[in-house]
């Protein structure tokens, strides 16, 4: 399979990307969402007429229900026996065939100006279109009616929601609304227009000429038909944060059948010889960008970084930069954990802008890339520059220095050039010794065009067997157990975004604290600074591709395994996205693994990926599908069993492969005054322990049966994760960073077990 590198922008169709979605009703066309009233006891006789006295009732969004039942739209959470339910409704005139659009779970009246108009036992698995008998239309009117529902809960799922409808036009539902939460971390609480997300954000090809648009934005959402910039914006948004997010400050879902669009304005200049480059660090999911009126580029992949040369459109002074986005979230996209309907072990939507936004000005000739490579056995560093150049031949210098002092030079041809670093200095967790790297573009005089900053980590990824014949994971040479968190990087001001840069980093640094030496992110692919602490600080990552598109079966380990089946056009956007974050993060020596897949979610053509993983990358191991479906293929072996580990030790299947429990624990203990949604059945692995210390004594029993199994030949293991993240509250701390649930110093002192 030939992919082609650094594929920043794609033609396809945006069309073809969501050919599959249903045909969808017009934008306009949508139900009234007004909140309802509602009462959880029984309510006085009378009280479906339109003069009974509500004002005691809570408000709240429809639908009502629990999430999980099949098709609900929950507005609010509701789980008693019985709910009652009143709204104002106003009709322009009466339809000729009125009609209740409405899903019900289960038996369920509705009245309408105090009449009972359509009674139902049992429940529906999803909205149906209800005429009002043609007896009954009467008691609608012109203007304002009283709409009063409801609803007995029997056994299962639970949900009610009612809408009055012209029965021969019947419109779409209502826009759903994101979850609100009261969390905020405390880094989140302290973002302002002003001070958002200002650090550099590709430490790796560093410059100093640079422009941070991140802000204050204005943005709307329209008719994904439409395609002209709006006339009227619906208000301001904080970029980075994403649309749905609370640090956004707009919290709204976006719908497949929408296109969000972003404006501001930016300074800039046209100099002789200089180029200037718009990025985008990432933008969920298609985009179009356009500078002074001009379309300057398209994008699709909602996960890395894509660069645009706006050189040509721009102009001296103040610029006009709009972006329109569309994110269907599901059908095929790589979308991760994200859902429309959000529970269990699934969030929130993100769509749009969700990481920093930035221009610099570079020369005519200069730096487009590095790629750097490294051996720890010859102590050296590999360095293949991109250049953008019209001089056939380009020469480069680099200059190598532990700390201030310079330790080895190089000038000449660019072309690969390997340097060896004198008694080089490994990069391990327990010393992550870095060498700055600065590399600059010299024309025919040696005069310099162009420089940028960069580092490199002198490290080797390996396997060897040990004295029984189990494979074990290497660095440098020496065997290292791979002890570390599932971590999503999720956060519940910021949702996919961290709400600052020290927020992010504080969850590395508490890992490292807490004895972990090792963090699988799981399904994303965090800002390229998060990875730049990883490589300061000493954390190996396991890197998952994100997610997305259809599911085989899920085996696990069994034998025989069946792929899913996925069209051309989705596979290679696959690989396109799988490329492009190998390419943005091959360079940072944490990065040991990439897991193409994830417990067969959107598994398909498995031999394929992972023999192209393996010769794309072979620096690095491959652990083709984390918790199954397993094929041979790759370098490891991954089994996922909740709560406690355990692995089918099969000699012969899993003899040629490195062996891991990619995921156990999940332990969860609810934190009060911190959790997503209180009213919701919050959850974690093996039940909920009764008591704090239950809940540590559960996590100490994991970690015994982990290191029994390490003497066994397991040769890491991941433990179920950093940190609660919506309903799941199965974290090692809760969801806005606040409680510790166990000290960073007594984890450390727990797991010293598992280095011995």
């Amino acid at each position: 399979m030939n992919v082609p590198r650094r594929p920043d922008i794609l033609t396809l169709s945006l069309g073809a990307i969501f050919a599959l979605l249903p045909a969808l009703e017009s934008y306009a066309e949508r139900l009234d969402s007004t909140p309802w009233k509602y009462s959880l006891e029984q309510p006085a006789d009378g009280w479906q007429s339109a003069a009974f006295d509500d004002s005691g009732w809570t408000t709240g969004e429809g639908g009502f229900g629990t999430r999980g039942t099949p098709n609900a739209r929950i507005g609010t959470v509701w789980k008693t026996n019985d709910i009652w339910l009143r709204k104002t409704i106003s009709l322009d005139n009466v339809p000729a065939h009125p009609a209740l659009l409405m899903h019900y779970d289960e038996d369920t009246e509705v009245f309408i100006n105090g009449e009972l108009v359509v009674s139902k036992t049992g429940w529906a698995d999803n909205y149906q279109t209800i005429p009002i008998e043609e007896s009954k239309r009467g008691i609608l009117k012109a203007g304002e009616n009283t709409l009063a529902v409801h609803c007995r809960q029997n056994n299962g799922g639970q949900y009610i929601d009612v809408h009055v409808v012209d029965g021969d036009h019947v419109p779409s539902l209502p826009k759903m609304k994101p979850f609100v939460s009261e969390l905020i971390t405390k880094w989140g609480s302290e973002v302002t227009p002003d001070n958002v997300w200002q650090e550099y954000p590709r430490p790796q090809m560093a410059r100093d000429n640079w422009n941070n648009l991140n802000g204050n934005w204005d943005y709307a959402v329209t008719d994904i038909k439409q395609t002209e910039q709006p006339r009227a914006w619906d208000g301001e948004i904080l970029v980075p944060f994403c649309l749905e997010s609370k640090l956004g400050g707009v919290q709204e879902l976006l719908s497949e059948d929408e296109a969000l669009w972003y404006r501001r304005t930016f300074p800039s200049r046209r100099a002789d010889g200089q180029r200037t480059l718009l990025h985008f660090e990432a933008v969920d999911y298609a985009s179009e960008v356009f500078v002074n009126g001009t379309s300057v580029g398209k994008h699709v992949g909602g996960n890395t970084p894509f660069t645009l040369d706006i050189s040509e459109a721009i102009k001296d002074g103040d610029n006009q930069l709009i972006v329109r986005v569309e994110d269907a979230t599901e059908a095929w996209q790589l979308n991760g954990k994200q859902r429309r309907n959000p529970g269990g072990i699934m969030y929130t939507q993100v769509s749009g802008i969700w990481q920093t936004v930035w221009t610099e000005q570079v020369p005519a000739s200069h730096i487009a890339d590095l790629t750097i490579t490294t051996d720890a056995q010859t102590g050296t560093i590999t360095i293949i520059p991109e250049i953008e150049s019209s001089d056939a031949v380009a020469k480069v210098s680099v200059v190598v220095k532990d700390a201030d002092q310079v330790v080895a030079n190089y000038s000449g041809v660019a072309d690969e050039i390997a340097i060896t670093v004198p008694h080089a200095k490994r990069w391990t967790p327990d010393s992550p010794q870095l060498y700055h790297l600065e590399v600059a573009l010299l024309d025919s005089n040696d005069k310099v065009l162009d420089s940028v900053n960069s580092y490199a980590g002198i490290r080797t990824v390996g396997k060897i067997r040990d004295k029984d014949g189990n494979l074990r994971m290497t660095l440098n040479g020496e065997v290292i157990f791979h002890w570390g968190p599932l971590d999503q990087g999720w956060w519940p001001d910021g949702l996919l975004t961290p709400p600052s840069d020290e927020g992010m980093k504080f969850d590395i640094e508490w890992l490292k604290a807490a004895g972990f030496n090792m963090i699988r992110k799981h399904i994303k692919i965090e800002p390229r600074r998060y990875y730049y602490y990883c490589d300061q600080i000493g954390m190996m990552v396991w890197q998952d591709q994100v997610s997305g598109g259809k599911n085989p079966p899920w085996t696990r380990m069994d034998k025989n395994p069946v792929d899913a089946e996925w069209p051309d056009e989705q596979h290679e956007q696959f690989m396109l996205e799988f490329e492009r974050m190998i390419d943005e993060l091959e360079n940072h020596p944490c990065i040991v693994i990439w897991g193409p897949f994830n417990e067969a979610w959107g598994q398909h053509r498995t031999m394929e990926v992972g023999k192209w993983t393996v010769e794309r990358d072979p620096s690095r191991l491959v652990n083709i599908a984390s918790g199954g479906n397993f094929w041979p293929v790759g370098d490891i072996a991954d089994q996922h069993s909740y709560p406690n580990p355990s692995f089918p030790f099969d000699p012969a299947r899993y003899k040629d492969y490195v062996r891991v429990v990619g995921e156990f624990g999940g332990h969860g203990y609810p934190v009060e005054g911190h959790l997503w949604d209180a009213s919701r059945e919050n959850w974690g692995y093996g039940g909920l322990p009764k008591t704090k210390a239950e809940y540590r004594d559960r996590y100490v029993k994991s970690l015994e049966i982990l290191d029994q199994l390490r003497l066994q030949g397991i040769a890491g293991g991941v433990y179920t994760q950093t940190t609660d993240v919506e309903g799941e509250i199965n974290g090692l701390m809760s969801y806005d960073r606040k409680v510790i649930k166990i000290p960073a110093e007594e984890l450390h002192e727990l797991h010293q077990r598992l280095y011995e």
